[in-house]
């Protein structure tokens, strides 16, 4: 897209928010919310940078001088912030993702990109669950791979059935997690220990 296109869409979307301000009973050329449109953009333009960047490519580059290490690698707690697709409002959480290696290992903070350019898209947490899994194991092709998410929706804390505090929790595990329990199991314990140690 060229940048007069994204200029003329960014005006439209300045015009459009005006709108929204004006449907809710605000006035939109008051002093608090004149400049309101355009910081609106500049937010969308942060919240959803994930549609211009390819997650796959931050896997591209491995190590693999790693001694023969194929045991578990677990990233816990990652910062989950990301919309949900049917309302367009928040759900924020932590993400855990494990992978045991098949001769090659990843950078840990690639795993933290991974996360958050999916994330930076408009999702619903369950197909977000699996876009994280399945590109770690298209690219890396590792024994296996195990994603949990565990989120809080706002969706459901402070609208419709509003019920704060409440928990979602999806997995999506591929190869040795998904056929192996005692890998499962070492997975639920590392997280479990990480947990109680916070």
């Amino acid at each position: 897209m060229s940048k007069k296109d994204n200029s003329d869409k960014a005006e439209a979307l300045k015009a459009g928010i005006r709108s929204i301000l004006e449907y809710i009973g605000e006035d939109p050329d008051r002093d608090g919310l004149r400049d309101t449109p355009g910081r609106v953009v500049d937010v969308l333009d942060e919240h959803f940078q994930g549609y211009k960047q390819d997650p796959k490519e931050h896997l591209r580059k491995t190590f693999e001088d790693v001694q023969g290490y194929d045991e578990l690698v677990l990233v816990s707690d990652i910062d989950l912030h990301s919309h949900c697709e049917h309302h367009m409002v928040p759900f924020v959480g932590k993400a855990h993702v494990a992978y045991i290696p098949s001769g090659r290992i990843v950078g840990l903070s690639k795993l933290a990109r991974v996360v958050d350019i999916y994330a930076r898209r408009l999702q619903v947490q369950e197909k977000l669950t699996a876009q994280i899994a399945d590109s770690i194991e298209e690219v890396l092709q590792p024994q296996g791979v195990a994603v949990i998410l565990q989120c809080q929706h706002f969706c459901m804390c402070y609208r419709g059935a509003r019920k704060a505090g409440s928990w979602t929790t999806t997995s999506k595990l591929h190869g040795l997690f998904l056929k192996n329990a005692s890998s499962r199991m070492e997975l639920f314990t590392l997280i479990g220990m990480r947990r109680e140690l916070n």
